[in-house]
């Protein structure tokens, strides 16, 4: 992933140039105040699609601890009982 490392001043004065830009090539910009990094800005697509990849991946840790502790069912249960919940339900 390519950012741009910019003060803040600098990127007040060319924000529109700025965010059009990230629209267009997903590149993110690093805001320092007083010298030190403290935001990024990206456009809101890749936004999205870094927390859609945030929330895989915490599925997929969830999902290894599941079974690390033994917490694993039968896929064949599983389809059977909700077949009888939704049966239920009509």
């Amino acid at each position: 992933m390519q950012e741009q490392v910019m003060s803040l001043t600098q990127f007040k004065s060319t924000a529109s140039q700025l965010l059009q830009q990230m629209h267009n090539t997903g590149e993110s910009v690093v805001l320092t105040q007083n010298g030190s990094a403290t935001a990024v800005v990206q456009d809101i697509d890749t936004y999205k699609r870094d927390q859609q990849a945030l929330l895989m991946l915490k599925l997929i840790a969830q999902g290894e601890s599941d079974v690390e502790q033994g917490k694993l069912y039968d896929q064949n249960k599983v389809f059977v009982d909700l077949e009888q919940e939704l049966l239920a339900e009509q």
